[in-house]
């Protein structure tokens, strides 16, 4: 039996700004992207749909005109995004040119290898006279592996879907760019619709990062600015026994949907896939055949209704199904197909704006696949006022091996959701409580207005920033620091939340003192992501880190049973506004609170609910049983944290306090001198 429980549902104003063009023809986001134009190396984060491929169309133009560049090499992880990047008569809508490139220059539709007459044939294009190029990442590679980087100064590098590249030294991608931004002859622009660039590993070197300047459009601002669109929900729910016999507990035949099923390597997966679909559609009802023109299997439900279901699962029929959702009726038709079955396709690029719900099958490898995924559902069209994603996970079963596979797919879903949280809520941007401190311009402070005795909430609808002040909040001394504080947030964030030990304790460490994760652990994450900045940075770093996601949570937890949701009429999302709010009016808002709160505990809730109690017990157990004692790295975290307690309070902590976090602190420190003793430090 699945249990439906939304682990996360927003609603947005739906005001269709986002929507919206200046003279010039651009949308907000690609305007916010021009005015960073004269960037050397610029970073567009925006969530698909956004405009990121025009975006840059306006960048590459000013600087092959106006800046003098000699060309423009846009650089796409695969074939078909290619066309993201043909002609577009820009002057039709105010700019000042037009976008065109030579159909030689489009090597993705050029035939034969990447690694053969592509690069030769982008080689000739470096010698010409010709001003812009596309190509896919591994063509691109192969070329500066031949040609080497000094070929291609003075011109435009475009890097499409950055969340590709890795600073890992395998990553040829990432190697070469650091050799270009070591050369600094060229100018890049690199773009991302995911919020977790390379998930758990950097993109790139945080000395290369550092170099670029960062263009942000969030989540909320795009739905926010839809005109149709307004509400998103997102959830994760468990099932027992074979998912293609539980699918329609999920599965809303009357939504436009997106199947993705498990990878035969899964668990979740029989290992036979096209029976699998098969078994799909005999659930949904009684199959009458395949459409003769598009290829579409078509499927008779209960009541009547023929539906189109796009099979790209079976690779006999894949190229013909794939030429059918190329076809103009895609963008123009809301019935020309009804549900979409893949499994490594109709992901990144991808674009249905019909798709009301993205249904994945199984724990996908990376949350930046699980945000790609969530995006070919947030397209904003006619008549389509709410969308949702699903993550449908097989229940942990008796055997010891399926269990532990099993309670990682259940940690790395809950690491999804809260992230997803953070990144379809507005942008926190956190003050200190001073006794100078003020009302700002631009924001709403509700309606008692701002309390100069109190932490203030503020609200800035239209650039959808919220100002919230905190007691003893540490500021950010350097520039990098104030980066990261400003765009970087959910990148930390993530890091957190991917931490298998961290979630595991977390969630089910009945005797933890939150300190040890909010304090220890997330500190620890930034001193080895950001280990440039010095300790007071990284502290105000981590302080703003937790602040963002425990108040998301806090907020969350508030309002847990309130609706603020006409399920016929959504309103204007004032829901988590209302949480902070309240939450902040109820305490008297510090970071020490915000410290002592565990941040996985409205997880935990939701998870009680979702997954059936036996199965959670057998979570719980195998968990503890593999809690250890403290490690030494963990002592000396522990013992700068006492260090630190003794320079506020002139005393080191008590083993007896009545404090669990003292006393926390106190064994960390007894533990690292033992261990010191033991020398099992260098």
């Amino acid at each position: 039996m699945t249990k439906i429980v939304p682990s996360v549902s927003v609603s947005y104003a739906s005001n269709g700004s986002s929507t919206k063009s200046n003279a010039l023809g651009m949308r907000p986001m690609q305007e916010r992207a021009y005015e960073r134009r004269g960037e050397q190396y610029l970073l567009i984060k925006s969530p698909p749909a956004s405009g990121k491929s025009r975006a840059l169309m306006f960048i590459a133009l000013d600087k092959l005109h106006n800046q003098g560049l000699k060309q423009a090499i846009i650089v796409v992880p695969e074939k078909s995004i290619g066309s993201s990047f043909n002609d577009e008569p820009l002057s039709n809508f105010g700019f000042w040119a037009d976008w065109h490139v030579e159909p030689k220059w489009n090597l993705c539709n050029a035939p034969g290898s990447d690694n053969g007459g592509k690069v030769k044939s982008l080689g000739v294009f470096l010698a010409s006279d010709d001003k812009v190029l596309v190509c896919t990442h591994a063509t691109f590679r192969f070329a500066v592996e031949q040609f080497g980087v000094t070929v291609f100064d003075d011109r435009l590098v475009a890097v499409d879907e950055f969340h590709h590249v890795s600073a890992n030294p395998d990553n040829k991608l990432g190697a070469h760019l650091g050799e270009f931004i070591a050369r600094d002859k060229v100018h890049i622009v690199a773009m991302t619709g995911s919020y977790f660039r390379g998930d758990a590993e950097a993109v790139l070197a945080p000395h290369d990062e550092s170099r670029f300047d960062t263009v942000t459009y969030t989540y909320y601002e795009q739905l926010n600015g839809y005109e149709y669109l307004k509400q998103l929900d997102i959830g994760y729910y468990f099932y027992s026994g074979s998912y293609a016999d539980d699918i329609l507990k999920v599965l809303n035949p009357a939504e436009k949907t997106i199947v993705h099923i498990p990878s035969v390597n899964s668990r979740e997966s029989s290992g036979q896939k096209i029976k699998e679909v098969e078994h799909i559609f005999e659930e949904l009802g009684e199959w009458q055949g395949a459409d003769p023109v598009t290829g579409f299997q078509l499927v008779k439900i209960p009541g009547g209704k023929v539906l189109k279901i796009a099979d790209l699962v079976d690779p006999a029929h894949q190229g013909r199904i794939q030429e059918s959702l190329r076809a103009l009726s895609m963008k123009t038709d809301r019935d020309y197909v009804d549900i979409i079955i893949a499994l490594g396709m109709a992901k990144e690029g991808f674009d249905w704006i019909w798709c009301e719900h993205a249904l994945t099958v199984g724990y996908r490898n990376s949350l930046t696949e699980i945000v790609q995924i969530i995006g070919r559902a947030t397209r904003d069209a006619p008549g389509k006022t709410r969308a949702r994603f699903t993550n449908l996970i097989a229940e942990p079963d008796a055997a010891e091996q399926a269990v532990t596979e099993a309670i990682n797919d259940t940690l790395k879903a809950i690491a999804a959701s809260l992230l997803m949280e953070q990144v379809l809520a507005p942008r926190f941007e956190f003050t200190p409580k001073k006794p100078t401190s003020g009302p700002q311009e631009g924001f709403d402070y509700g309606e008692e207005g701002y309390d100069p005795d109190k932490c203030n909430v503020g609200v800035n609808e239209e650039t959808g920033k919220y100002q919230i002040e905190i007691n003893g909040l540490a500021e950010p001394k350097s520039e990098e620091a104030n980066r990261i504080c400003q765009e970087d947030l959910n990148e930390v964030i993530a890091s957190f939340v991917q931490d298998k030990s961290a979630i595991e304790r977390g969630l089910f460490d009945e005797e933890l003192v939150p300190e040890e994760l909010t304090q220890v652990h997330l500190g620890k994450i930034i001193k080895d992501r950001y280990p440039n900045l010095d300790e007071e940075d990284q502290e105000a770093v981590r302080q703003h880190a937790i602040a963002a996601l425990n108040l998301t949570q806090q907020a969350k937890q508030l309002l847990e049973g309130e609706s603020t949701v006409d399920t016929n009429d959504p309103k204007p999302n004032t829901a988590l506004i209302a949480g902070v709010r309240k939450f902040v009016n109820v305490h008297d808002l510090d970071i020490d609170l915000i410290d002592r709160i565990n941040p996985f505990s409205e997880a935990y809730a939701i998870l009680a609910k979702t997954m059936s109690e036996d199965s959670l017990k057998q979570v719980a157990a195998v968990i503890s049983g593999k809690r250890t004692n403290l490690t030494p790295e963990d002592a000396k975290e522990l013992a700068v944290r006492a260090f630190k307690f003794k320079r506020e309070r002139g005393r080191l902590p008590s083993i007896s306090s009545q404090d669990a976090w003292e006393q926390r602190m106190a064994e960390g420190a007894a533990a690292f001198v033992r261990f010191k003793d033991e020398g099992r430090y260098d």
